[in-house]
């Protein structure tokens, strides 16, 4: 029984850390205190100690020598290493699902799809709940159009990269791009389309379409793009920050006139 409760312990902490390294609350590269830990979950030392240990073999959590865990890092980088991991591996594993689905894959892609296109994106409604909403959805989709694959190993390196990726995208994508809109900086226009574009349901809907009719090779080429956009996204944020941090012509007039 005291055994139970321990592990209980454990579970518990380690599903609440995940969700919120996950979901960026605990911002990557951030030291978790174990005391601050405590506090804010209400879990003892040790279930926490395994926990973080558990999170630190997933690479959600790095140890840092003498200091404890921290949350792992994010990097323009890795989110390239990561879309380049995408493809080697969602791929086979959609083009194995097309081939194998059957009637029930079909009505689980269309159930998926159904709930995906009723949630509003970011660029929409900038809540946490509205884009904790959408993360859901979009994964639940994902997962749906892969079901179908019987490949145990690479479903299970998919699961991994979609980890690291929801993170990716939600810190260096997402949240950058929707400060700015909120602030209302000018030149962010690029940068917020590019996000709508990539949460938006035009080309979900057509990848659904070309899963379902078995045209592999628009579905390849539909799942190369979409691959792609989260990186576009982030991009199109650097590149509006940095103009927007460049002396324009306006400071530049400014100085002249001075």
């Amino acid at each position: 029984m005291q055994e139970e409760t321990y592990q209980s312990k454990t579970e518990a902490a380690y599903g609440l850390l995940r969700r919120d390294i996950l979901a960026t609350r605990l911002k990557p590269g951030a030291a978790l205190k174990l005391g601050a830990l405590r506090d804010a979950y209400g879990v003892g030392w040790t279930p926490l100690r395994e926990a973080l240990s558990r999170l630190e073999a997933e690479k959600l959590v790095t140890a840092v020598s003498n200091r404890g865990f921290a949350v792992a890092p994010v990097s323009k980088a890795e989110l390239e290493d990561l879309a380049r991991a995408r493809r080697v591996v969602e791929l086979p594993l959609l083009l194995e699902s097309i081939a194998n689905g059957d009637a029930e894959w079909e009505a689980a892609v269309v159930t998926s799809h159904y709930r995906l296109s009723r949630c509003k994106i970011a660029p929409d409604d900038p809540s946490e709940a509205a884009v904790d909403e959408w993360d859901e959805k979009h994964t639940a989709f994902h997962d749906a159009l892969l079901s179908a694959a019987q490949s145990s190993w690479l479903l299970r390196f998919h699961a991994t990269i979609s980890d690291q990726l929801r993170r990716h995208h939600r810190f260096l994508g997402l949240a950058p791009t929707l400060r700015a809109a909120e602030g209302r900086q000018e030149g962010y226009e690029k940068a917020v389309a590019a996000l709508r574009e990539a949460m938006g349901i035009g080309h979900h809907t057509a990848l659904m379409e070309a899963a379902l009719d078995r045209d592999i090779e628009r579905a390849r080429r539909l799942m190369e793009e979409h691959i792609g956009y989260t990186l576009h996204a982030y991009i199109h944020a650097e590149e509006e920050a940095g103009r927007r941090n460049r002396p324009g012509k306006a400071a530049g007039r400014k100085a002249a006139a001075e």
